[in-house]
């Protein structure tokens, strides 16, 4: 299965494992609840996956690459300890508490959370002497004389043989005690992930064509060649902040994340072809309705993969105006709570008082470590727009029912922001679609722009608060599945002219 099927499994076991009776008993006793095992390539999204339930469900998280640790960091340390027994007194071997339990116990005393996941990466490849522990471990889920917390779910993740040599196979009787979930790559479920997490569009519009690329692992005489969904994340990242710097990413850079010689050169190509359409095109000025007949003329006559290349960049531009609308209504939405609340307090607290109220909250949710970074980040800013109004508040005087006035006018230019925000991107959304229809018409680079239109979450968001006539006409009356399928064919064939574009 997909890693977004794998991770709603997991999910609900999760969820299963931790409900409770009207005793407050676990209706699957910890005895009962299997370890979790997900098995697939490597850099497929495992850890992120955990990171994105635990958020989620609000639970803590325990987090360990197995092969890191030794017998004595995993188990613990022995000492002597003298016992009675039958009224004569032996010395008996015990265990400090292992490392990994006593992780789970300062991560339940840190977040409060008593319930979370202990998650423990390539455990299929620990070492000769740990081997025989993490069996007993996932069997009976105790290392030492020491058992998991109740509450606490174990998820292990392993990779494969074949991409792997030093991998151990468990036994029936160790399988016979899991939940084991096989994953695969998927390039349209990491396609999807790609786009909520800002990957860069040159990298999506590239996996779109060459999709083989995706996730490929080789064994050659010289070696393993490979390219990961890890390493392509990590490539993206590296390419943004590259271009903040004014800097490239050559042919050597591009290797240094995806070890694969081919495919390297390949997206090297292309992405120098990218940032040649996004000069030659102007692709802002696309957006904001400037384009004449020459422009018109020469993307018609323009090869396929230039041109899909065209409707990548206008999805790009497009992608991170959805992306800031949806963080600014975001930030209106949360900062508007905490001013309904002042309003309805306002007999008995200032606004510094809630502005101290969303402080206290934010570190309450930092420590409990149901966060994520666009979460932390709007409240952040919640916190500077509360601060900043009772600056001004207090500046100006304002008291009583003239404070509350104030603090709406305050509010009501940051809604208006938001305004003006979500007007700027319909336009740009109607400019692209009007550019597209004088360009090509009812055309497959139509369908491709509507179909990214469609995979990403922020543009589904937008249109959906905002509506857009033309989105809606051009949705309707294309024949996604099938049209889109003829695009990559044709995108295929294109292959062979990146090179040739390149040199000329």
């Amino acid at each position: 299965m997909d890693i977004k099927r794998a991770k709603q499994e997991i999910k609900d076991a999760v969820e299963a494992y931790l409900l409770k009776d009207a005793f407050g008993e676990y209706r699957i006793p910890a005895a009962r609840q299997r370890p979790i095992l997900l098995m697939g390539p490597p850099g497929i999204g495992k850890t992120q996956v955990m990171e994105q339930i635990a958020k989620e469900m609000q639970i803590g998280l325990v987090s360990y690459t197995i092969t890191h640790h030794t017998r004595q960091s995993a188990v613990g340390l022995p000492f002597i300890r003298e016992k009675e027994y039958g009224g004569r007194t032996y010395s008996v071997t015990e265990y400090t508490m292992s490392e990994i339990i006593a992780s789970v116990y300062d991560k339940i005393e840190q977040t409060g959370n008593r319930e979370g996941i202990l998650f423990l990466d390539e455990i299929n490849c620990v070492s000769e002497t740990l081997a025989p522990a993490m069996l007993q471990f996932l069997q009976g889920k105790t290392f030492g004389t020491h058992k998991l917390p109740e509450g606490w779910i174990i998820v292990a993740a392993g990779n494969p043989p074949e991409y792997n040599k030093s991998v151990r196979e468990f036994d029936v009787v160790t399988l016979d005690r899991l939940k084991k979930i096989d994953v695969e790559a998927d390039f349209p479920v990491w396609k999807e992930y790609a786009y909520r997490q800002g990957i860069h569009q040159a990298v999506i519009s590239y996996l779109d064509v060459r999709r083989e690329n995706f996730c490929r692992i080789e064994n050659t005489v010289d070696g393993k060649r490979f390219a990961t969904a890890r390493g392509w994340e990590d490539l993206s990242r590296m390419i943004q902040v590259y271009e903040i710097l004014g800097k490239t990413a050559d042919r050597e850079v591009v290797y240094q994340y995806i070890q694969h010689r081919t495919i390297a050169k390949d997206f090297a190509n292309y992405l120098e072809l990218y940032y040649k359409y996004r000069t030659d095109y102007k692709t802002e000025e696309l957006l904001a309705g400037r384009w004449d007949s020459a422009v018109i003329r020469k993307i018609q006559a323009a090869p396929f993969d230039e041109r899909l290349s065209i409707v990548s960049l206008l999805n790009s531009a497009l992608g991170t105006l959805f992306r800031e609308c949806f963080d600014q209504d975001a930030y209106v939405a949360k900062l508007y709570e905490y001013l309904i609340y002042y309003r309805d307090n306002q007999s008995v607290m200032m606004l510094d008082d809630v502005r101290a109220l969303a402080e206290k909250d934010l570190e309450e949710q930092r420590r409990a470590e149901i966060l994520t970074k666009a979460q932390e980040h709007t409240m952040s800013r919640v916190i500077d727009a509360l601060n900043r109004f009772s600056l001004e508040i207090r500046g100006e005087m304002f008291v009583g029912d003239g404070a509350l006035d104030e603090v709406k006018d305050m509010f009501g230019r940051e809604r208006e922001e938001l305004d003006r925000m979500t007007e700027h991107t319909s336009e740009s959304l109607d400019n692209a679609f009007r550019f597209l229809e004088d360009a090509f018409g009812e055309s497959q680079e139509m369908v491709a722009f509507v179909t990214e239109l469609n995979a990403n979450s922020y543009s589904v968001w937008f249109i959906n608060e905002n509506g857009n006539d033309l989105y809606y006409r051009h949705n309707k009356g294309l024949l996604f599945e099938e049209r889109h399928e003829n695009v990559v064919r044709q995108m295929e064939q294109a292959e062979e002219m990146l090179n040739s574009a390149l040199k000329s």
